[in-house]
């Protein structure tokens, strides 16, 4: 199969292209807006032989590679996070004509921290939950796309649940809150603490990642599930099956 990974030169491009070394799979094109030694600038300057679009670049780019991958009829893996809405529904359009896989974070363990956070939800109705997420102190957008997800997957169980960023002032808090909070410090990789408290007890569901490479890896999964698959929008959930 062969992988055009667009973001090549960042931090999860390049995991990808390092992982893709140890694959049978082919890196037809690095690309990425720095340039570099054997890097293509632009999507459109390739015109060679593809089966699929890893694309670990920027939200901002989501017209350029859609267009892209729909005008190639490629399937494409949207790994980035921080999407506009605007944004968003470019891939949700071009969901329309070719498979696209978008997943805020694309390690599979987080996905089943996913599954899991909404069997909690659905059990613990009535509970209050907090989402904590830490990430390194380069990280622009918070709170992080992961922990969006997390509050998102309560949120399938408790239709009325409002999301409050942080907390300040004085004001008691409110049953149906999910509370959000994003640390920034250091060089922590991602981490993702769920909470369900009663007054009785607490449960707390965490992630933590110790290696970039755990995204790369998500990432091919997630071209060898799409590759196979028709035109239509997937998760994470979708690769892992009921």
């Amino acid at each position: 199969m062969n992988v055009i990974v667009n973001g090549a030169c960042g931090r999860l491009g390049q995991e990808v292209c390092k992982l893709l070394d140890g694959t049978n799979l082919v890196l037809a094109a690095a690309v990425d807006r720095s340039g570099g030694e054997g890097i293509y600038t632009k999507l459109s300057d390739y015109t060679g032989p593809a089966d699929v679009v890893v694309d670990f670049s920027n939200h901002a780019g989501a017209a350029e590679v859609t267009a892209y991958c729909v005008e190639r009829n490629l399937p494409l893996v949207a790994a980035t996070t921080g999407y506009t809405p605007e944004e968003f529904g470019m891939l949700e359009a071009a969901a329309e004509k070719i498979p696209v896989f978008q997943s805020y974070n694309m390690s599979i363990g987080v996905a089943l921290l996913a599954r899991l956070v909404g069997q909690a939800a659905a059990i613990f109705g009535g509970c209050d939950v907090e989402i904590v997420e830490a990430h390194h102190n380069r990280k622009a957008d918070a709170p992080s796309g992961t922990a969006l997800l997390l509050a998102d997957a309560v949120k399938a169980k408790r239709p009325d649940a409002e999301y409050v960023f942080g907390r300040s002032g004085q004001h008691k808090r409110q049953p149906n809150e999910i509370g959000i909070h994003a640390l920034r410090m250091g060089n922590v990789v991602g981490e993702h603490e769920v909470i369900f408290a009663t007054d009785s007890q607490t449960i707390t569901l965490k992630h933590q990642a110790h290696d970039r490479a755990l995204f790369a890896e998500g990432a091919l999964a997630a071209a060898n599930f799409v590759v196979k698959q028709p035109a239509g929008f997937y998760h994470m959930d979708d690769l892992l099956g009921p």
